[in-house]
């Protein structure tokens, strides 16, 4: 697979770094996220690794990887190098046997509760892009999909509808947040992602996920999804404020181009829809869940039709 830019140079600065450093440290180093599974966009994506060392880093080896990480942060502020150190007993054992683990959240080193979870040993096995170490299908690499089934479901209250319902207080964070381009694309494409590894068993990009929605949910709902392909495929909205009012701009009426502008007429009608649609993918992806877990396939559109 041909890296896009300026990922491969990032990627070789890393590993020379790291080699100089400390040499024979880093046995292996896997690509998962956006560039894995081809939808990276150079100015709203992160380069998500999971590096792979003979046990975890500690001492000089943990100060080593610290100076590299400063230095390719000083380079790179943008995209942000963001993973995770694991062992390969780590990826033989899963996620449950894998934390805490040295990581990277914004390019900075955390040795804290890492977060990583079976997308991860999933994206790997199935997407994962080699930048050291054997091919994955060599790996003895955990898979277990009814854990990844279990991990996606419970994600869905744990973390987005927790999220969700935040986002219903309009002075909140994210309830200004949702009325961003970046808070539409979070919000839409992440829990129709989780929709579709419960549907069928993958992991998809968020362009992806995008895609996969206009085939799944009724017409009510194609404005705000493909309002949130729009705003990725535009590769614009980030979580900054300069990203916040170019979104706002795009509501004005003049000035901008068709391909700049949004499909509704407020950010707060937008909103609505946002959390609308959020709220009938997270009931409805339950309900495969539940279903599966019964014994019972997948045969009808989703329930939530209007």
């Amino acid at each position: 697979m041909t890296l896009p830019f300026p990922v491969e140079d990032i990627i070789a600065t890393y590993l020379r770094a790291v080699d100089a450093e400390a040499d024979g440290l880093i046995e292996g180093l896997y690509l998962e996220g956006s560039v894995a599974l081809g939808d990276f966009r150079p100015r709203t994506s992160d380069i998500d690794f999971v590096a792979v060392t003979a046990a975890p880093p500690q001492g000089a080896a943990l100060a080593a990887l610290e100076r590299v990480h400063a230095r390719l942060r000083d380079r790179w502020p943008r995209p942000f190098f963001d993973g995770v150190y694991l062992t390969w007993d780590d990826l033989r054992a899963g996620p449950t046997g894998a934390s805490p683990r040295l990581h990277s959240h914004e390019g900075r080193l955390n040795a804290g509760a890492s977060p990583v979870s079976p997308v991860t040993w999933h994206t790997i096995a199935d997407h994962g892009v080699i930048c050291r170490g054997p091919t994955p299908a060599k790996l003895d690499l955990w898979r277990d999909p009814h854990a990844l089934a279990a991990w996606t479901d419970d994600n869905l209250d744990r973390y987005w509808r927790r999220l969700c319902e935040r986002a219903c207080r309009p002075l909140s964070a994210w309830g200004l947040a949702t009325q961003s381009s970046y808070g539409a694309v979070w919000i839409v494409t992440g829990v129709v992602r989780l929709h579709y590894t419960l549907a069928t068993g993958g992991i998809t990009s968020k362009d992806g996920a995008g895609r996969y929605a206009l085939e799944t949910f009724p017409a009510r709902w194609h404005r705000v999804i493909n309002e949130a392909l729009r705003i990725r495929r535009a590769d614009r909205a980030r979580p900054a404020l300069s990203s916040l009012i170019a979104g706002l701009a795009e509501f004005l009426p003049v000035g901008f181009t068709c391909d700049r502008r949004s499909l509704y007429a407020t950010p707060q009608a937008r909103r609505r829809d946002v959390l609308a649609f959020a709220d009938t993918v997270i009931t409805d992806a339950h309900r495969l869940h539940c279903g599966r877990r019964g014994g019972r396939e997948r045969d009808e559109p989703p329930s939530t039709q209007e």
